[in-house]
């Protein structure tokens, strides 16, 4: 069955499914917009430090060197499940629909 824009079907959900469902949409995308914050405080957090290493110079120690190359991977790791667990198309979720 394809659905035009002006026509409409009938309900298959009640009222209180619908309030569910708007609520559950409310809490993904204030999930999402606090996934976005913390992936952004720890990559900033990141840079920072690798910035102040870098200007500061000097000799590191090799525990020195391991916990900033600790610290790089956690950056990329937050990263790279960032983008890989969220929907960046809309957020709350992609509604269905067929033209």
């Amino acid at each position: 069955m394809d659905l035009v824009a002006n026509e409409t079907t009938d309900p298959t959900t009640t009222a209180e499914q619908d309030r569910h469902s708007a609520g559950q949409r409310r809490m993904n995308v204030v999930w999402e917009y606090t996934q976005a914050a913390i992936a952004l405080g720890v990559i900033a957090a990141v840079l920072v430090v690798d910035a102040y290493v870098a200007v500061s110079g000097g000799q590191r120690s090799d525990i020195s060197q391991s916990a900033l190359m600790q610290l790089n991977v956690l950056g990329a790791l937050v990263a790279g499940f960032y983008f890989g667990r969220t929907n960046h198309e809309r957020p709350g979720g992609v509604r269905d629909v067929r033209r």
